[in-house]
């Protein structure tokens, strides 16, 4: 969940870059954002339930009912980009790969 909010926010204030301004959302439009795009199988009461988790766990905040990412959620969010960019590098590595010259075993699956 952290993930999903932290890429919309990425997505959200890209154009603003060079100035100061930054884009928020409030906990309902995100939850009918991901609902609608139908980015993740949960319902709706999981998906607040796990905003609440990620309150709980001082990784967002609310600021006049829009959601903020708090310095520890910051830091969690650039942990969870870092290991999925080393996921992401393995595929990548394997699709380059050329299959090996030695006899593979072939199996019924």
């Amino acid at each position: 969940m952290l993930f999903s909010l932290g890429q919309y926010y990425e997505m959200l204030n890209q154009p603003l870059v060079e100035t100061p301004l930054r884009l928020q959302t409030s906990k309902i439009t995100f939850i009918e954002l991901l609902l609608k795009a139908k980015i993740l199988s949960k319902h709706e009461r999981a998906i607040y339930k796990n905003l609440e988790d990620l309150e709980k766990k001082k990784l967002i905040a609310y600021e006049n009912r829009m959601i903020r990412l708090t310095d520890l959620g910051l830091k969690e969010l650039q942990r969870i980009r870092k290991e999925i960019s080393q996921f992401n590098e393995i595929a990548i590595q394997f699709q380059r790969m050329e299959k090996p010259k030695r006899k593979l075993q072939t199996t019924l699956g």
